[in-house]
């Protein structure tokens, strides 16, 4: 079943972008091989990092040109594009000229993030400000909005919602449930791998299940979510790796970016970032689709804890 999982949602061979997906915008370009390149064979890499570190130049190239500059072939150029969500090498050179566009329009150079053991705290502050910042940036720009409305469609209607995470991930998959159950709808967390896979059995088409995972091959993660996926759930995967294992068991696929990781900031840290700005996406569009249930909803609970917030003793 594995194998042939991808092809019940349409993607085309080779990686190319499902349809109903739009390439990505020129300013998402970066961002998508700041995400996707440690996923990459070392030529598709070499074939990213070019155009990203030059993209005016690479603009100018054909595909036997790009191929030349950066030691590879032309069917791993093409390759690439598509990997990064291009159809083809025209649509990859039309974002490449955009975003040399966007470059020379007098946008100040990225500074650098590393944190050193001696650097004082006002540098750590500003560093890691950035760090969020541009994590941010990135997630929004590579997020297909396609499959984020999709996901969103099929939370609005769901009968319950199981969320899946462990770690860091666990906390995000907490915040969306108590996001989901304050707008009156049926949400679980799951963090215990034995409890989320018993939970997933009794899901069926109508439910949502939703798997938070930077890696994409956290096994307590993947395994409920095949169980949801061959019980009928629709099913959602919040991954930095678009092309990683738990994918295999998602209709909808929400990527999120990272900043490089670094002895001072392990990837937990920035990965819990864009996966909040995902988990809000999605509340927020819940919320609208909702709104004649979720407005009251919200205002009950915050009725039901308003009195917990007057007269505090000091």
């Amino acid at each position: 079943m594995t194998e042939n999982v991808k092809e019940i949602f349409g993607n085309s061979p080779g990686g190319a972008p499902a349809p109903g997906s739009a390439p990505p915008a020129p300013a998402a370009l970066a961002a998508k091989v700041r995400t996707l390149a440690p996923s990459m064979t070392r030529s598709m890499q070499l074939v990213a990092e070019a155009v990203a570190g030059d993209p005016a130049g690479c603009a100018a190239l054909t595909v036997t040109g790009l191929a030349e500059r950066t030691g590879t072939s032309e069917a791993t150029v093409v390759r690439t594009a598509r990997l990064l969500g291009y159809p083809g090498y025209r649509d990859l050179r039309l974002a490449l000229a955009g975003l040399a566009a966007h470059q020379q329009s007098g946008r100040a150079p990225a500074i650098t993030t590393d944190i050193a053991v001696d650097d004082p705290i006002a540098d750590v502050v500003a560093k890691l400000a950035y760090d969020e910042q541009q994590t941010l940036a990135d997630t929004a720009a590579g997020l297909d909005t396609v499959q984020l409305g999709a996901a969103v469609s099929a939370l609005a209607g769901a009968r319950r919602t199981d969320v899946y995470g462990i770690g860091a991930s666990g906390l995000v998959a907490q915040d969306l449930t108590q996001k989901l159950l304050r707008i009156g709808l049926i949400a679980h967390a799951h963090s215990d791998p034995h409890l989320a896979v018993t939970n997933a059995v009794q899901l069926r088409a109508g439910d949502v299940a939703i798997a938070i995972t930077h890696s994409g091959s956290t096994g307590d993660v993947i395994e409920p979510l095949r169980v949801a996926f061959e019980r009928g759930a629709t099913t959602v995967a919040i991954t930095g790796r678009p092309d990683s294992s738990v994918t295999q068991y998602a209709d909808h696929v929400l990527t999120t970016s990272t900043s490089r990781e670094s002895e001072l900031r392990p990837a937990a840290m920035s990965s819990r970032t864009s996966q909040l700005l995902v988990v809000d996406c999605l509340f927020v569009g819940v919320a609208q689709r909702t709104y004649e249930a979720a407005a009251p909803a919200l205002a009950a609970s915050y009725e039901a804890l308003a009195h917990r917030h007057r007269n505090v003793p000091r």
